[in-house]
């Protein structure tokens, strides 16, 4: 899987000379000439990768990002810049920019960070998806085994499960055969692992 790069920038001729530099080693860029564009589709793109100029009119760069993370949208994204300073570098960084590039941008730091950027989109995306499918086995249980599994993942033996909950031993035993079943294993360590997954 290789993420798109989403290039937004008010310059046309740098969308066009990075657009067509990204597409040489196989990155598929698209290329927005305004943050206003960009707002207006980012709900129906698919996650990828933010290649960003600081300077646009009406809204930045940096406002764009602070924008973007108020809607939840937190996507890795590289800062550009033909007027780099350090409080804006700063900024940049605080809005979660995992890199800040100077123009006239290096054309291999540029296709480094939007790999760097990639991976770790990709490793999101692989762990959000994990997230929800330990929540689905999670919802399958009833109260009870969930009560039950909280006590096991806490580290309780059955007797003092049975004893907390007022139940027999022999119950509990029942109950944890039934969520070994449902989430596909009796291991202690590996019940304490989905559960604190699915937290």
């Amino acid at each position: 899987m290789t993420c798109p790069v989403y290039l937004v920038d008010d310059d046309d001729a740098v969308r066009s000379a990075l657009g067509l530099l990204l597409s040489t080693v196989g990155i598929k860029v698209t290329g927005f000439a305004d943050p206003q564009a960009f707002l207006a589709r980012v709900g129906q793109l698919e996650p990828g990768c933010l290649v960003l100029d600081i300077r646009m009119p009406l809204i930045s760069g940096l406002k764009l990002q602070e924008r973007l993370a108020e809607q939840g949208v937190d996507w890795p994204t590289i800062v550009i810049s033909g007027h780099g300073d350090i409080e804006a570098c700063r900024r940049a960084f605080h809005n979660g920019a995992i890199d800040f590039l100077s123009k006239p941008v290096d054309e291999q730091d540029l296709i480094d960070a939007i790999q760097r950027g990639q991976e770790a989109l990709e490793k999101s995306l692989r762990g959000r998806a994990e997230k929800a499918e330990t929540q689905a086995l999670l919802a399958a249980l009833t109260a009870r085994e969930r009560e039950i599994l909280d006590r096991v993942a806490e580290g309780y033996t059955t007797r003092q499960i049975a004893e907390g909950l007022g139940l027999s031993p022999r119950t509990v035993e029942s109950h944890r055969a039934a969520i070994g079943a449902k989430l596909g294993t009796t291991s202690q360590a590996e019940l304490t692992r989905i559960w604190l997954e699915g937290r």
